[in-house]
């Protein structure tokens, strides 16, 4: 019995050293996979190969996530709008076949523009939100704003003498969406 409380206080230790240098190496989404399931999961089964990969995994899908929650939130999006949510049942003359080639991002990669027309209410700014959203999840940075306060921006970084970094910050942005209210 002795012998199996030694044994079980050196993986406690083991496993605390890993946490720790886990923490300070910065690799959050392996910290957070070893934590929560190292404890509960046997990874008894697993040659090292298949732990290294579950745990390589992990990190990579945890700083992707980071990645699409940093690009989205620097975007500014009016609406929490997503591509797989889109109504095509309500009558707006929506063609999914010509959202879907959107969604691809074909547009951004090419350097063409698009513009997203309609009556009011129909959805426009949903819409750029959702083709906004998708380029964030697909790494591409991207700026969200309405035409007006874009504009008042450049306007005060001018007046400022800012007006290049401001540029140069907004050049950063694959992909500008500009909502062009009461036109």
């Amino acid at each position: 019995m002795t012998s199996n409380n030694k044994t079980n206080r050196t993986v406690e230790k083991n496993m605390d050293r890993i946490m720790e240098l886990l923490s300070k190496l910065r690799f959050y989404g392996m910290l957070e996979t070893y934590r929560n399931d190292c404890r509960t999961t046997s990874s008894d089964g697993m040659t090292n190969d298949e732990f290294l990969k579950w745990l390589l995994e992990s990190e990579n899908d945890y700083r992707r996530n980071v990645s699409i929650e940093r690009l989205t939130k620097f975007a500014n999006f009016r609406y929490k709008a997503y591509m797989e949510k889109i109504d095509y049942t309500i009558k707006r003359n929506l063609d999914r076949n010509q959202l879907e080639r959107l969604a691809s991002l074909d547009f951004i990669r090419d350097g063409q523009n698009i513009f997203i027309t309609g009556s009011s209410g129909t959805g426009k700014s949903y819409l750029a939100s959702a083709i906004g959203y998708e380029a964030c999840k697909n790494g591409i940075r991207t700026l969200y704003s309405n035409a007006s306060k874009f504009m008042g921006q450049l306007k005060i970084a001018k007046n400022k003498g800012t007006i290049e970094s401001e540029m140069k910050k907004n050049e950063k942005c694959s992909l500008l969406i500009l909502e062009l209210c009461f036109l």
